[in-house]
């Protein structure tokens, strides 16, 4: 799994790990005070990955009124995770929701939280407009740059 160096916390080896579970990632790397932590493990069936990837190709005939991925990540509007991390619609459990569809935003306001490595990290959004689509469900890991919501 990983090897422990002269100096590395192992607590940090166990907080990679359990990142690595809840998220469903296969590998993580980070690096803290000049020394780097690599921990990663293998997939239980590596013929069927648990989510498929983002840039996935669109079905063969969607329906018109279906936004395919390819459109997704092309949008103009699109919010996007800037890190891994788990991704929550509100403040805290039970709370109402930052936005749902059809809420109006302005720009740099507050659309949902990731929680990155114990850290909460405010999502903005990069535009005002209206919420059209909310990509995710609330607890979900999330991958960089996966697409999370579309404002238009």
């Amino acid at each position: 799994m990983a090897k422990q160096k002269a100096g590395i916390d192992p607590n940090l080896i166990r907080e990679l790990a359990q990142l690595l579970e809840e998220t469903g990632l296969s590998e993580i790397e980070v690096e803290r005070d000049g020394q780097r932590v690599r921990v990663a493990r293998q997939a239980k069936d590596q013929a069927q990955p648990s989510r498929p990837p983002v840039a996935e190709s669109p079905p063969m005939s969607p329906a018109p009124s279906e936004t395919g991925p390819a459109q997704v990540i092309t949008h103009p509007g699109l919010v996007s995770s800037p890190m891994v991390g788990t991704a929550y619609r509100s403040p805290e459990p039970g709370a109402t929701p930052f936005v749902d569809v059809g809420s109006q935003v302005a720009a740099g306001a507050t659309v949902l939280i990731i929680e990155a490595m114990k850290t909460m990290n405010q999502i903005p959004a990069p535009r005002a407009g209206t919420v059209t689509k909310i990509l995710i469900e609330d607890g979900q890991p999330v991958e960089f740059g996966e697409p999370l919501m579309i404002i238009e």
